[in-house]
């Protein structure tokens, strides 16, 4: 029977390596999975690609695998960043799942005007980035970082990285983003309130932002996040 548990594990893979899982991912194997000693399963990390491995001993607190060969090569997604205002927990969760499935390389949460949230649980976010990896068969898991602060991220940003600025008073429809260039690109969602005029004009004079519409309707944060990651995606990543 082919393996349907898939983890993400931060060790290195090689041909024999052993290794030993985290706590909480030997109780989901043995508690909830039933797994037990000889089943085989698959691993993944963000360089090695992903194993088939089999439990050599385990309990409900430890496990040890065997990487037994290579499935097939770790496949990273395009240079494309993500930065978004938190929202409620639920939808910013959502979120972090949803940018990882479409294929970001790095998460941003990032403070603006209206942001309503100051806070995120950095590492409850990257737990979801990871298990949205496994969930969908990726084979890299992107970095949530820090929530950051808009203006201070845009004033220090870097020369050669592209804006993909999701604008609402840009009223003009993008049918194809055949003039954009290619090469790095970040993504930038605004919060329920939308940028204040003050961070619009400080997306505006950088040389490098690129103002798109998502189309006639105000669009939810999460909602956003999907379309816009589509858009780019389908004109620049790997879904061509």
């Amino acid at each position: 029977m082919d393996p349907k548990i898939r983890l993400y594990v931060r060790d290195q893979l090689c041909d024999a390596q052993i290794i030993s899982l985290e706590r909480n991912q030997a109780n989901y194997l043995f508690a909830v999975m039933r797994q037990k000693v000889s089943d085989h399963i698959l691993i993944f990390n963000n360089s090695d690609g992903e194993w088939l491995a089999e439990i050599i001993s385990g309990s409900k607190r430890v496990v040890r695998l065997r990487c037994l060969n290579k499935i097939r090569p770790s496949l990273a997604p395009p240079d494309v960043w993500l930065f978004f205002s938190p929202i409620k927990k639920s939808r910013t969760d959502f979120i972090v799942e949803k940018a990882t499935e479409l294929g970001v390389a790095k998460i941003f949460p990032t403070h603006s005007e209206f942001t309503n949230s100051e806070r995120i649980n950095q590492s409850r976010l990257q737990a979801h980035a990871i298990e949205a990896a496994e969930q969908c068969g990726g084979t890299y898991v992107p970095k949530v970082h820090t929530i950051c602060k808009l203006i201070d991220t845009l004033e220090n940003w870097p020369e050669a990285r592209n804006i993909f600025f999701c604008n609402e008073d840009n009223l003009k429809p993008i049918r194809n983003l055949s003039s954009f260039p290619n090469g790095a690109w970040a993504i930038f969602i605004g919060p329920e309130g939308g940028f204040s005029q003050n961070e619009k004009n400080h997306f505006l004079k950088h040389p490098k932002t690129f103002s798109v519409s998502l189309g006639p309707r105000i669009l939810r944060a999460d909602t956003a996040v999907v379309s816009a990651l589509t858009l780019w995606q389908s004109n620049f990543g790997d879904w061509i």
